[in-house]
């Protein structure tokens, strides 16, 4: 089970790869650490609020999620029993 500690830390580690491979890519072309720095610094800003903008919108799509209704009832009860057994429910 995925603790949400882990998937936090898995997410940070994935956010740092990205960081030093486009550092390491943008040093090599340019070989000034202001401009690696500036680059590496502004591409991640952007595609932090990027990502915002873009989870936003999928949380309004439905498209290939179930709802509710078209669940079963023995669905509905483990989808209950994931969240209760990852913290979300008591």
């Amino acid at each position: 089970m995925e603790s949400r500690k882990r998937s936090m830390v898995k997410s940070v580690v994935w956010r740092l790869m990205g960081i030093v491979i486009l550092g390491v890519i943008t040093w090599a072309y340019t070989k000034n650490v202001a401009v690696t720095t500036v680059v590496t610094l502004l591409f991640h800003s952007i595609r932090l609020v990027l990502y915002y903008f873009h989870e936003r919108a999928w949380d309004g799509i439905t498209w290939g999620l179930k709802t509710k209704s078209e669940l079963t009832e023995q669905e509905i009860e483990q989808v209950n029993e994931r969240l209760r057994k990852l913290g979300y429910l008591e």
